[in-house]
Formats: structure tokens, C-alpha cells, sequence
């Protein structure tokens, strides 16, 4: 997988890039986002073409909680952290749902994974649960689109019962967000016959 200028900087030209799509040797994905047509597609595809497409973003919220295997939920779109001040992409396929961060926020509790040969920056299990408590609340424009609490609460659950976290680490990371007052009886309550 490669964007048309990944694909410039190695030396092929426009016209080249043309003709193997012609040919079928390659397949056009998304807009300037191209991959081999006899590629392996993985399971958490999307995800590396999200981070192509924007690749200064971090995948969050429900699909990090998806690709960690703490949820059933399928989000019907990526979730993507970007700074708050960061240029949001255009994009029309996949669907992304970009959501800002503060910088300090955005650069803690970041993974990289590879898949299909594509670094992926993801937000780990710890991170991720906190994310959807700051992002819990269904009105005002800014929350317009919220993963609701009971996501965070499921997520929480399932991941401290498959032991991917802490409660030190997710502690750790509410406090440096911000939002320890709203996660700390949720996690007393999860962690109290622990």
C-alpha cells in the first residue's frame, strides 16, 4: 500500500502509475492511495488505510477498542485522534471520524503496529478506555458523535477481565487527561473484588 507520493519520491511517475492500474496490477483504494492488486487483505485493512490517508493521526477511540479485542462493536467508521490544531484531511473513503486532541494527550499511550507492511499508530488498551470516558457524552456540537459510556464500560470490564491493563495504568492516563474524578468510581467499582 502506498500513496501516490510515496510512490513519486521512489521514482514512478504519474503515467507508470496509470498504466499498472490499467493492467490491474495495482488497485486505486482511496483518492492519491494505491495498493497491489494480489495483496493480502487483513482483517484490520481500514485501519492501515486510515493511517495512509492521514498519516499524522492516531488510531482511537472504538476502533482501537476493536482492534484490541476488548469489544463486539464494529464501528461503521475509523476513529482517528488528530492535534487540535493539525489540518483535518478530506477524505471520502474510508469513512473517518476525526477527533481532536490536546498534543500532550494526543502523543501518550501510542503503539505502532504493522499491518500490511503499513505502521499503524494506535492508542494501547489503558489509553483508549480513558478516551471513550472523555468522549462518553452525547450532546453539545463537540461530543456530537460520542462512543457513549456504555462502550467505555464495556471496554474497562472486558479489559481488565482479559488482564491487557491495570488499574495503575488506567489511573495513570485519566489523570493525565484530566478526567480522573469521572473514571475512578467506575474503575473502584470494577476492581473492588479484585
Amino acid at each position: 500500500m502506498a500513496r501516490s507520493v510515496e510512490m513519486t519520491k521512489a521514482g514512478v511517475t504519474a503515467t507508470t502509475v496509470a498504466r499498472l492500474k490499467e493492467r490491474g496490477l495495482i488497485l486505486q483504494l482511496s483518492r492519491g492511495l494505491y495498493q497491489s492488486a494480489d495483496s493480502d487483505v487483513q482483517a484490520n485493512h481500514v485501519l492501515a488505510e486510515a493511517s495512509k490517508i492521514a498519516p499524522n493521526g492516531v488510531i482511537c477511540l472504538v476502533s482501537a477498542l476493536a482492534f484490541h479485542e476488548l469489544t463486539d462493536v464494529m464501528p461503521p467508521r475509523v476513529w482517528m485522534a488528530i492535534g487540535s490544531r493539525a489540518r483535518k484531511p478530506r477524505v471520502i473513503y474510508p469513512a473517518i471520524e476525526f477527533v481532536r486532541f490536546h498534543e500532550k494527550v494526543l502523543q501518550s499511550g501510542i503503539e505502532t503496529h504493522a499491518i500490511e507492511g503499513v505502521s499503524v499508530p494506535i492508542t494501547n488498551p489503558a489509553k483508549t478506555i480513558v478516551d471513550l470516558f472523555r468522549y462518553r457524552r452525547s450532546e453539545g456540537r463537540r461530543f456530537s458523535k460520542s462512543t457513549g459510556l456504555n462502550v467505555a464500560l464495556e471496554g474497562m470490564k472486558e479489559a481488565l477481565r482479559q488482564r491487557k491493563v491495570t488499574p495503575a495504568q488506567i489511573a495513570r492516563y485519566a489523570i493525565e487527561a484530566g478526567n480522573w474524578r469521572v473514571v475512578e468510581p467506575y474503575l473502584d467499582a470494577m476492581t473492588v473484588n479484585v
